[in-house]
């Protein structure tokens, strides 16, 4: 197999055809700071490829544009996420994408629709932060039959922690930037997280949704015997 076969040149890019074949998975694309014009040259190569993609941090005038060229992408404002799917992916397993509150769903979002997109079933749970925590109380047998949980939080970013010590199933903290002034745009939930004593507990970065939902479908699909 030559170069030309493992990844397209684009100029601006090199789309990386084999890593499906190397991870399980197709490569991702972050869709901030590009070009129309590079996200319709990229998207398009990947559907010539026959393979999926999935498009993070995009805004409603990049999906506008790229389906102009492409009418089978997908878009969900809420997560910010463009979606190809060429081969449809059985799913497997299950993720429960938890939240503090209302004002963190984007990025839960964001989570939930990559894990989906990858292959697990995701199951949410929002606004069950600690400031009313009897409503995760109540959620919480549920959020126990999952096989990989996704706590994502702002403010003081507490919930990773409680949630870690009142289940058996490995959960991913995921910060984000939600918060006033003295949480420094998510560093305090971040910095809480890794300072948890909850053992076992893995953060992601600051609003990373993606990065969790990824993680979080490898290790339920491993679980659920994929």
């Amino acid at each position: 197999m030559n170069n030309t076969d493992k990844y397209k040149e684009l100029g601006f890019a090199k789309l990386d055809f084999e890593r499906s074949k190397r991870r399980g998975y197709p490569e991702a694309v972050f869709c901030e700071c590009k070009t129309n014009e590079q996200l319709i040259k990229i998207f398009s190569a990947f559907k010539e490829q026959g393979s999926n993609v999935i498009g993070t941090r995009a805004t409603i005038e990049q999906y506008n544009e790229i389906k102009k060229h492409i009418n089978e992408v997908e878009y969900n404002e809420k997560g910010r996420i463009i979606t190809l799917t060429i081969k449809p992916i059985e799913k497997k397993g299950e993720i429960a994408v938890c939240t503090g509150g209302t004002g963190d769903i984007p990025i839960a979002e964001e989570a939930a629709l990559t894990a989906e997109f990858f292959g697990s079933n995701v199951i949410r749970y929002y606004d069950i932060g600690v400031s009313g925590i009897h409503r995760l109380f109540d959620k919480i047998d549920d959020i126990r039959k999952a096989n990989v949980i996704i706590a994502v939080a702002g403010m003081e970013g507490a919930l990773g922690s409680i949630i870690t010590g009142m289940v058996n199933s490995p959960v991913i903290a995921v910060p984000t930037s939600i918060g006033y002034g003295s949480s420094f745009k998510g560093l305090s939930a971040l910095l809480t997280m890794l300072n948890s004593c909850a053992e076992g507990m893995t953060v992601v970065n600051i609003d990373n949704g993606f990065n969790a939902g990824y993680s979080a479908n490898q290790i339920n699909r491993k679980i659920a015997g994929v």
